[in-house]
């Protein structure tokens, strides 16, 4: 299975925009590799956001490009569909919760068995979480001070959607997910534009 393995820092200096939320990302950001400052075609904006969209979310192409057709084919606007369905992948909820440091701990925790969802173990870090579901870190994990350091401690941005349970190590998607309150910067009609150009 291909993965990203590239440094972070660099492609969020790269792209313009700190894509993993840690605070010395954009520590060297001088502008001059930043894409953003630099005279871009229309192509190239469409280009850049789609390349930040999937670094928020840590997908490869073929995976990201699948989420856009799928988006595509469902009723309402199609970049409110690919950002909500993206933002319900089990990795990303697991990140967002505050299990995980970063998108990539998160797929690895989920890939290791560490997440339950809906009290049943769940390893595919693709899975779509459903308003109502609960999701769990599971029992034998909890006492890993590096994840209960980061459930317990670590500050995170309160979401509406999310409602956290820190006596039990869980979270429930409590209601359904809206564009406004998701924690990322991104043009997604420019997203959808450069694919409906292929």
């Amino acid at each position: 299975m291909a993965r990203k393995r590239g440094p972070r820092f660099k492609e969020s200096r790269r792209l313009g925009i700190n894509i993993y939320g840690h605070p010395k990302a954009m520590k060297r950001a001088d502008g001059s590799f930043n894409r953003a400052n630099k005279k871009l075609s229309n192509y190239g904006r469409q280009l850049l956001e789609k390349q930040r969209l999937r670094a928020y979310y840590g997908l490869m192409e073929k995976k990201f490009s699948r989420y856009v057709d799928s988006a595509s084919r469902e009723e309402g606007v199609t970049g409110d569909n690919l950002i909500k369905s993206l933002e319900r992948r089990l990795d990303n909820l697991v990140y967002r919760i505050g299990f995980a440091r970063s998108i990539r701990q998160a797929r690895q925790m989920v890939v290791h068995g560490h997440i339950l969802v809906n009290n049943e173990k769940i390893d595919i870090p693709s899975f779509q979480i459903e308003v109502g579901d609960q999701i769990t870190l599971r029992e034998k994990y909890r006492k890993n001070n590096l994840f209960k350091e980061n459930f317990q401690e670590r500050y995170l941005t309160k979401l509406a959607y999310l409602d956290r349970d820190y006596d039990n190590f869980s979270a429930q998607l409590s209601s359904e997910i809206e564009i406004s309150e998701i924690p990322i910067e991104i043009n997604d009609q420019l997203v959808i534009e450069y694919y409906s150009r292929k």
